[in-house]
């Protein structure tokens, strides 16, 4: 329940041939999920700079302060690791990073992810000269995701329609979202650490296991698509957008859903419908040779058709994986041909300020001729209408 050394390898050998292919030396990475997608190596950032380096011909390396050091040699994919005593210190840690990348034969065109470790939690350092960006090398190669990648992905989509499962079950009018998904995320969480704990590791910056909530979009305040929680009480009649995850490994699914509480009006109706046909026509739309944009064009046409560009906020989805939000997008803006292996969330929405918010979001792959829906939540308002 992991990524085997072997495609971290074979990672690393695809990325170094792309970088001889644009006619440089190496490339060094700074960005905390680009690291760990060559090498393996999930920590967490700060002030102190971590650093993967790789050259042309192959060989890596990491460089990592003092306080890493045991921590990276046991758990990257990489043989050579080297480090720094501490930051600032009295040698900047760029003078270690230019040493690592001599010793690994980088000498020449180097490419990068950014122009020198970012400047976050009070870091100041120096930029890298004259680099090429890179960045665009690794998107690319991490949207096709491979076997075990889905797998992954899976398994992570199990254990948020668990914990899915008892938000929906704790939910009911005079408790309040804070209350329904700590609980419902505690025990989902718990499950799943009793199946597969010895097996199992988060390895996300976001979240630490299975968990399920509303972020506040409760009533009119679902209307918001990206809304804070605010420990709403729920009352009858609310509309409900959810979400819940699971990390596994570095890996999230994504699973949201639209949910009343009570006898749905004919307005909750009307919107309900006119949503679920929405991303109905989106997951229909794509398949492998389509275009991005393609798919978010046909939403849109759904709109023109129905008159329901007042109810508009946001393009039809995004490719998920290690990171919550990754590209491409389904978006008329992005190009991009839909490939094998790319996971997408499909996620159209409706939005009315006076009702609520309506929005169901599942985790699809790509397959060689159509698409795998691995988010398997019931998505009809029957099953996702709380009784009173």
């Amino acid at each position: 329940m992991r990524i085997d050394d072997a495609e971290l390898a074979a990672r690393r050998d695809s990325f170094a041939a792309a970088l001889a292919g644009r006619g440089l030396a190496g490339a060094v990475l700074f960005d905390t999920q680009y690291v760990h997608y060559y090498t393996g190596f999930f920590f967490i950032p700060t002030e102190r700079p971590i650093a993967f380096a790789l050259a042309a011909d192959g060989r890596g390396g990491m460089l990592v302060p003092r306080l890493e050091l045991e921590h990276a040699r046991a758990n990257t994919a990489v043989s050579e690791v080297a480090h720094y005593d501490e930051y600032p210190g009295e040698r900047h840690p760029m003078e270690a990073l230019r040493e690592l990348l001599a010793a690994l034969g980088i000498r020449g065109a180097l490419g990068a992810d950014a122009d020198g470790y970012p400047w976050v939690f009070g870091y100041r350092g120096p930029g890298l000269g004259e680099w090429t960006h890179v960045a665009d090398l690794v998107e690319d190669q991490m949207a096709i995701k491979s076997a075990a990648e889905i797998e992954l992905l899976r398994e992570s989509c199990k254990w948020a329609n668990l914990a899915h499962t008892l938000l929906q079950r704790y939910t009911r009018p005079g408790v309040s979202e804070t209350e329904v998904e700590t609980r419902a995320s505690t025990e989902a969480n718990a499950a799943m650490l009793d199946a597969i704990g010895p097996l199992y590791r988060a390895q996300s910056p976001y979240y630490s296991g299975a968990f399920a909530g509303y972020r506040g979009q409760i009533g009119r305040n679902a209307a918001i698509p990206h809304a804070h929680g605010n420990n709403i009480v729920f009352q009858a009649g609310d509309v409900l957008v959810t979400g819940a995850s699971a990390p596994v490994w570095g890996y999230h699914s994504e699973l949201e859903r639209t949910m009343v509480i009570g006898s749905p009006s004919d307005e909750q109706k009307r919107l309900f419908d006119h949503m679920h046909a929405l991303q109905t026509l989106a997951v229909d739309t794509i398949r492998p040779g389509v275009a991005c944009a393609e798919v978010d064009r046909a939403v849109r046409g759904y709109y023109d058709q129905h008159d329901l560009w007042e109810n508009w906020r946001h393009h039809v989805g995004h490719a998920i994986g290690m990171r919550y939000h990754e590209g491409p997008f389904l978006d008329r803006g992005d190009p991009t041909e839909i490939r094998p292996g790319m996971v997408f969330t499909v996620e159209p929405g409706l939005y009315s300020p006076t009702v609520g918010g309506f929005r169901h979001s599942d985790t699809i792959a790509v397959t060689g001729d159509g698409v795998e829906w691995l988010t398997y939540y019931p998505r009809d308002l029957e099953a996702l209408t709380l009784q009173l």
